[in-house]
């Protein structure tokens, strides 16, 4: 699905990621992990288009997505979560999700007046569609609260039901768990497995906490100083004395 071929980039003097290469398969809930400055966010960030590589290229099923724009990259259906959650904390949950889907046809004025009908239309299925990621995600309740006011974990469901509300290829989650209770990280864990295996979604995670991308990810990639250190089974991967000292190590 996503091919990374020789990519690299460097700040300064400081090569952040080295001649990366690995594949991301469809349908697979794919980890990276790794020491902190390992180059994990900044190969997250390349993948996203929020930088572009100084070498290597990254194909979509076969299209050339180097360095296009993250604006672009989310048209073509790759989406990306963040560490910190990225929600609107003035408009409610609900307002949150219904925003989401692009090319809106009541965002221009003259189509207020001229399309009154089509945005009627638009504007219920889009509706319709956010009460089911609602109720997916047990938000339902929430729906009226403001997005500020949410809990941490729950900013992180409202974020990955953000997803579900475009035609999502592959969704890039950078920490989800981070910051979150255990009751919230059950939950946020089944959701994914079964978007997963229901709808078809490609994940590709950063997480730091081995158990949780143990339970979730297959296969799990190791990165150290910018490179690729190794890519297996997540419970090879916890037994492989390379990556534990490169954890010890850090």
């Amino acid at each position: 699905m996503i091919e990374i071929q020789n990519v690299s980039k460097s700040f300064g003097g400081i090569k952040a990621v080295n001649d990366v290469s690995l594949s991301i398969e469809r349908g697979s809930i794919t980890g990276l992990i790794g020491p902190n400055g390992a180059g994990k966010t900044t190969l997250f960030n390349i993948i996203a288009g929020f930088y572009f590589p100084d070498a290597g290229n990254i194909t979509l099923e076969g299209e050339n997505i180097s360095g296009l724009r993250s604006d672009q990259l989310f048209d073509k259906g790759i989406l990306r979560t963040f560490q910190i959650a990225h929600e609107f904390e003035n408009l409610t949950v609900r307002e949150n999700l219904m925003m989401v889907p692009p090319s809106q046809t009541g965002e221009k004025i003259l189509n207020t007046w001229l399309m009154r009908n089509k945005i009627k239309e638009e504007e219920q299925t889009i509706f319709e569609k956010s009460t089911k990621v609602m109720k997916f995600l047990n938000l339902f309740h929430l729906e009226n609260d403001k997005a500020g006011s949410l809990s941490g974990g729950q900013k992180k469901l409202l974020e990955l039901g953000r997803t579900m509300m475009v035609d999502a290829k592959l969704v890039l989650l950078d920490e989800v768990g981070a910051g979150v209770n255990k009751t919230l990280l059950k939950k946020i864990a089944e959701s994914i497995k079964q978007l997963n295996k229901e709808y078809g979604y490609t994940f590709f995670m950063i997480e730091h906490d081995i158990e949780f991308i143990s339970a979730l990810c297959d296969p799990v990639i190791v990165m150290t100083e910018g490179t690729i250190l190794t890519q297996d089974s997540a419970e090879k991967i916890k037994n492989d004395d390379r990556v534990i000292e490169a954890y010890l190590g850090n």
